[in-house]
């Protein structure tokens, strides 16, 4: 459902011809631009970041492509340069910078709206926060884009996504409640009170602190893109495994549109699920100020049986949300944006099985749910000046809220004696986390290919967590924890262009922290140390060396960490005290970007990592939860991505992620030497993709694809206990799909051989030492669903 890119442009879609049918209405140039490169098939290319601020009149009718560029590009202060017969470069005037023309009046003709801002497989690397052109950029960059319908085109969550390339892992516990791991940089498989190590964002504001993904359901994006960790100069603690920006699509303030779509899905088994999403984006003042809203709601069936409670399908998940986002554009390079998320889910049960019970059912005292929660509230303001220079400042307050509880039966004495019935006994996790952020950032990005960007950074972040576990009716509170981090960073980093086709990157970020902690219903015990500060600066050196106009080699050298603070510690009743760990990654890649409409682009690289003082949320042999340092470990990583179209309309991706490790410290040197590896992080994983779309006449057109993952095996984490077999399975899905205007019909079907593959090896704590639980895959499912745009 979702295709791995390596490369982006301004992106083409048909065959170059000397006139094309253009509509495009009055816009921003960078749009405009982007609209046209898809209506003529032609390769429209720039580097200029001012693009944005040029506005531009609407424009139609079957027109020349160097005609229609003249009449978009002039008055504006640039020029098109041509390449070859089918590509054009956008340079600025010698001699007159871009101006900002007064708004054209709203065309009143209805149009198709134009694609995102940020075009599909973009030339510019927005989140370096510099706009560096891709070949440029000294890093591993993959964009993930989404098959769907013209105008709300939906990922899944966080959790499909990461099934769509191999440098993403993430545990199973269901959504809301899933770890996301990028490039094997894996701590442990369990949520608590450590620091995520991959920062998910939405566009510019960072989304969560510490534990799991929320799972926001990526209705109406642009996409995704994942930057390979460590990621500490640009974004700070906690990004150790990298950044995933989740990119929304933005308000258009020059026409009204709006969409829906609903799909039902029907799951071999199990019981059917649903979704139904909406968008509206309505401009209140022709443009200069509108809004975007959008609104779903899932259910996804269950598969899990339960025979001890004589009832099928528990697994069920329920997710509502929605998200309302305004802009306004003042005028002079200013423009403001303001967006607020809200998203439930609702699980009913645990999605786990245990082997001695069948593959797809597990037995239990009571219903294990689950509940989160996530709400987002953001303010950016932004300058734009011609000559390249941006200010951005960007405040934000997330909230999150998540409550699960699991079946501890096992932990509770059975009455009358061995052999006799045990009371079931539950045990209830309440999370509630709090995140302030403001950034502010001033760059600059030239025509000579350098660039820069200093800003600071301010964080607080509340993360409390309370605990009970007891038999049910009767449930006592036990030790919980409280966090509060308080951090201020500065940074900078620049790009020079030494020569014309090689360039060098540095910079470093200087941050300094606190974090206070505080134990839940219990004194301060011995092993509590109150108030830890950090003094910390994380470097970056890295360089890129143009080979060819279209392939570049890079290198790069990163160091990131995450705070420490307090946790649950071993036993009951307990809390300790647990340190910063740190990270420092060297990696070399090669890229090719396609030069035309077909082609081959590629990128392939190697990473060598070392990871000191690892934090950890594990659990005993009990199942119950606590959090250490448990040593270090050195990871080696290769990967690759390739995205070919022979021909205009079929396509095909490959991505592979191949990686080894090995962990040292007291709780590995303790386990056999083969049990010493990271959690999650499979030696290989795979995934191929392929499509083909083409014209059926009348106005319609076809598609159809299909994909193939292999994911290696893998285990719970460090240690003879977490040494739990999980992964090594291969499924595939394919899809369908016919448009015609604003209305597509699509049929999907995943697993499509209906393979029982152990997707993870766990589900609750409690009956974790049994070594028998695994997370199966969704069995064999179809979805046919339709949208329509207006």
């Amino acid at each position: 459902m979702v295709a791995v890119l390596a490369t982006v442009v301004f992106a083409t879609a048909a065959p170059a011809a000397p006139a094309a049918h253009i509509a495009i209405p009055a816009t921003t140039l960078d749009v405009a631009l982007t609209t046209l490169a898809r209506q003529s098939g032609q390769d429209i290319i720039s580097t200029e970041s001012a693009l944005r601020a040029v506005r531009t009149r609407a424009l139609s009718g079957d027109v020349p492509v160097a005609a229609a560029l003249a009449r978009l590009l002039g008055g504006s202060g640039y020029h098109a340069v041509a390449i070859d017969s089918r590509s054009w470069r956008i340079v600025r005037d010698a001699a007159v910078r871009p101006s900002l023309p007064s708004p054209p009046p709203p065309a009143r003709r209805a149009a198709a709206p134009p694609p995102p801002e940020t075009p599909n497989g973009d030339i510019v690397v927005t989140a370096s926060k510099q706009h560096i052109p891709l070949l440029r950029y000294p890093g591993t960059l993959t964009t993930i884009s989404p098959n769907g319908s013209p105008d709300i085109p939906s990922l899944p969550d966080m959790t499909d996504v990461a099934r769509a390339t191999p440098v993403l892992q993430n545990t199973e516990f269901g959504p809301g409640r899933n770890k996301i791991f990028i490039r094997g940089i894996a701590d442990s498989s369990f949520d608590g009170a450590t620091q995520s190590t991959a920062s998910i964002y939405v566009g510019d504001v960072q989304l969560g602190y510490a534990g799991a993904d929320p799972s926001l359901k990526l209705y109406d994006m642009q996409g995704v893109q994942v930057m390979e960790g460590p990621q500490g100069t640009l974004y700070g603690s906690g990004s150790i495994g990298g950044i995933v920006r989740l990119l929304p699509n933005p308000v258009a303030l020059d026409r009204a549109s709006g969409a829906v779509s609903a799909g039902g899905t029907f799951t071999a088994g199990g019981g059917p699920g649903y979704d139904v999403a909406g968008m509206v984006d309505l401009p209140v003042i022709d443009d200069r100020l509108g809004f975007r809203a959008v609104a779903y709601d899932e259910r996804q069936g269950g598969y899990i049986d339960d025979p001890a409670r004589r009832l099928d399908h528990t697994n069920r998940i329920d997710t509502l949300g929605g998200r309302l986002a305004v802009k306004y554009d003042p005028g002079g390079g200013w423009m403001i944006d303001a967006t607020g998320l809200i998203q439930r889910i609702d699980g009913a049960d645990a999605q786990y099985a245990e082997a001695g019970s069948g593959p797809l059912s597990h037995r239990s005292s009571l219903p294990q749910p689950f509940h989160n929660q996530v709400a987002l509230g953001s303010l950016s303001i932004r300058k734009t000046w011609a000559s390249g220079l941006e200010l951005l400042s960007a405040t934000a307050m997330t909230d999150n809220h998540s409550a699960e509880m699991f079946d501890a039966t096992a932990l509770s004495p059975a009455r009358g004696g061995p052999g006799g019935e045990r009371p079931a006994t539950a045990y209830d996790v309440d999370t509630a986390k709090r995140l302030l952020t403001e950034e502010m950032r001033l760059s600059r990005s030239l025509t000579t290919g350098s660039s820069w960007v200093i800003g600071f950074t301010l964080l607080s972040n509340t993360d409390a967590e309370q605990r009970a576990l007891g038999i049910v009716g009767t449930v006592p509170s036990i030790d919980g924890v409280t966090n509060v981090t308080q951090s201020g960073s500065a940074f900078g980093e620049g790009t020079l262009a030494v020569t014309r086709n090689f360039a060098v990157t540095l910079g470093a970020r200087l941050t300094i922290a606190r974090v206070d902690g505080e134990p839940d219903f219990k004194t301060i015990n011995t092993n509590f140390v109150k108030g830890r500060s950090t003094r910390r600066v994380d470097p970056t050196a890295g360089f890129s060396w143009k080979l060819t106009s279209d392939l570049a080699l890079y290198g790069r050298f990163q160091t990131g960490y995450r705070t420490g603070g307090l946790a649950v510690a071993r036993g009951i009743g307990r809390v300790a005290d647990f340190g910063s760990d740190s990270i420092r990654v060297g990696e070399i890649g090669v890229r090719k970007l396609r030069s035309g409409a077909t082609g081959l682009s590629l990128t392939a690289a190697v990473s060598y990592a070392r990871w000191t003082d690892i934090q950890a949320d594990l659990v005993n042999r009990r199942g119950l939860p606590y959090t250490d340092n448990i040593g270090n470990a050195r990871i080696t990583a290769v990967e690759g991505t390739a995205d070919w179209v022979p021909i205009v309309g079929l396509r095909a991706t490959a991505a592979f992620l191949y990686t080894q490790n090995s962990v040292t410290g007291p709780l590995a040197d303790l386990s056999s030497p083969a049990h010493r590896r990271l959690p999650d992080t499979p030696p290989i994983a795979a995934k191929i993709d392929a499509s083909y779309e083409w014209s059926i006449g009348r106005g319609m057109t076809a598609i159809i694809g299909g994909s193939g993952n292999y994911t290696g095996r893998s285990v719970i984490g460090t240690g003879d206990l977490f040494d739990v077999d999980q992964g090594k399975y291969a499924d595939f899905a394919v899809r369908a799909g016919l448009r015609h205007g604003r209305i597509e019909t699509t049929l999907s079907i995943d697993n499509l051989t209906n393979v029982r593959g152990n997707r993870f090896a766990s589900g609750n704590p409690f009956a974790l030492s049994a070594r028998d639980l695994t997370t199966p895959l969704q069995p064999f499912n179809v979805r046919l669903g339709t949208a329509i745009g207006f």
